[in-house]
């Protein structure tokens, strides 16, 4: 039974009219939110609280608190965690008018209007979490993305991996992340042949998940790198995905990831997952009608070897990255700004 729970009021139902993975608006306050399996709601929130009691019992350990009277030592169970509460990624506090805010104000000061879709932040789905296991093995699982995306192009139904060719440890790797996507419902059926070691994946027909394959996973994990190093340096911030920027002359342009950090310029990054060097000229320009330095706006393409990341960024103002060139980036511009 497909089941949603809206971040903005806390509202719970069940919905049978919509498919698992896409987005409806909340019954209560119209919000966008998404739409998953029950059981598999249930097991990652019970992950989740499992997860938190250890962390709660390791505490106790390291902490013993004063020895008490025998008639006190007893304590209740802590209570779990509240549904998907704001402590759990800050889903709440990202996906909120607020926390983009500060971004909204520096556009305004320059005379551009941003327009933003709040819910592009929220984490509470799995969408970051996938993102991260393609992009942390995307030397390996770049086929797979590419083999799912033409698919998606062609209107084809499925896709067949073999694996014989590969070494155990690889076709190993590739089996397992096929089988955590379908857990997450990113494909509709899941079938390992093991004789013929020949993985069988069916195609989600939701777009969200179009979406995802076809670009939308590399933003994903722009967004969560940018994140981590802007929390690992303790710097207050404001970030967004997909803002569409119009200028005094209404052009419009559409920026992947932006993030804010307080007192400093924005940091901008444009994702690539296929070819991208018809659009250089564009992006130059519009690093420019930002007032942006080109450390500052990064384009992350994710097929680049580091020696043509390299050249391109010598060759033109802006910094080319690869995936595992874009935290390095980013943690050397923090370490700058501190």
């Amino acid at each position: 039974m497909p089941i949603y729970r809206c971040n903005q009021c806390g509202f719970i139902s069940e919905d049978t009219s919509a498919p698992i993975g896409s987005k409806l608006p909340c019954a209560r306050c119209s919000a966008a939110s998404t739409v998953y399996d029950t059981v598999f709601y249930v097991e990652k929130l019970l992950e989740r609280y499992v997860a938190a009691l250890r962390e709660v019992k390791a505490l106790q350990q390291n902490d013993p608190a004063p020895e008490a009277p025998a008639a006190q030592q007893a304590a209740p169970e802590p209570a779990p965690p509240a549904l998907l509460d704001a402590d759990m990624r800050n889903t709440k506090l990202l996906a909120t008018p607020e926390q983009h805010a500060p971004l909204q104000a520096w556009f305004q000061s320059r005379q551009i209007e941003a327009r933003f879709e709040h819910a592009l932040v929220d984490t509470s789905g799995f969408f970051d979490d996938a993102a991260c296991l393609i992009g942390d093995g995307y030397a390996l699982f770049g086929e797979l993305m590419e083999r799912v995306c033409f698919a998606y192009r062609k209107s084809h139904s499925g896709v067949n991996l073999e694996l014989g060719n590969l070494s155990q440890k690889d076709a190993q790797a590739i089996n397992q992340l096929c089988r955590q996507l379908y857990s997450h419902t990113f494909f509709a059926r899941y079938h390992y042949q093991k004789p013929e070691k020949i993985v069988r994946l069916t195609l989600q027909a939701a777009p969200a998940m179009r979406q995802f394959f076809d670009g939308g996973w590399l933003e994903w994990y722009a967004f969560i790198e940018l994140l981590k190093q802007t929390q690992a340096h303790g710097q207050a911030f404001s970030c967004a995905r997909g803002v569409k920027v119009v200028f005094p002359n209404e052009d419009l342009h559409e920026l992947d990831v932006v993030c804010l950090p307080q007192g400093q310029a924005p940091v901008v990054i444009e994702c690539k997952s296929g070819e991208f060097r018809r659009d250089i000229d564009k992006y130059l320009r519009l690093r420019k009608r930002l007032g942006i330095e080109r450390s500052r706006f990064i384009i992350c393409a994710a097929d680049l070897t580091q020696e043509q990341a390299s050249g391109l960024s010598a060759m033109y103002e802006l910094s080319f990255v690869n995936l595992p060139m874009l935290a390095l980036h980013l943690a050397q511009l923090a370490r700058l700004a501190a």
